[in-house]
């Protein structure tokens, strides 16, 4: 099982980005729970939800242990950072999270979503680059299967984006880039 927190301000996308990956992971089979949690202010405060993606029945959907952080700002690494598992993997939106220090004992990939997503004209896909340094990182969801759940989560709602390909595109990039570096 995969214990995922999506968390950044209100208006980011971080629910979308859980709930894509959520609705994913379903159409392939998986077992999933998506629970999300935002103040009543939304956009510009706080936001996040937890992600429970399995092969096997999910007993309960609340996470104690957190395998995979997505933060997309600053206050979500102070809020959830302690919360994950030894071992786990946090992915940054360093367009925005400036520090350089973290836990010793986690994996830490620095991506610039915010940035990325300028560059590439799509200025609200900050989200679909972190899905997509997601996929990378993980495996939990194949790259392929991740960017057809993109497409058809927007196509079920009667958008189409074809810069949204560009910008999963792009987190997959930032992270195998980050992983040659360390080699």
């Amino acid at each position: 099982m995969t214990n995922l927190v999506c968390a950044g301000f209100g208006g980011q996308g971080v629910l979308t980005a859980g709930l894509i990956i959520a609705k994913t992971g379903m159409d392939i089979g998986k077992n999933v729970v998506w629970i999300p949690s935002y103040g009543s202010e939304m956009r510009g405060g706080t936001a996040n939800c937890n992600v429970k993606i399995s092969e096997e029945e999910i007993a309960s959907p609340f996470i104690r242990s957190i395998d995979v952080l997505l933060a997309l700002n600053e206050p979500s690494v102070d809020k959830f950072q302690g919360s994950i598992a030894p071992g786990g993997t946090m992915i940054i939106n360093s367009s925005i999270v400036k520090r350089e220090e973290f836990r010793p004992d986690i994996h830490v990939y620095a991506v610039e979503a915010t940035g990325l997503a300028a560059e590439l004209e799509n200025s609200r896909g900050a989200n679909i680059v972190m899905i997509g340094a997601f996929s990378k990182t993980t495996g939990v969801i194949g790259e392929a299967q991740m960017e057809e759940g993109i497409e058809n989560f927007f196509l079920s709602k009667g958008k189409c984006n074809p810069k949204n390909r560009e910008c999963f595109a792009a987190g997959i990039r930032s992270v195998r880039e980050l992983q040659r570096a360390v080699v």
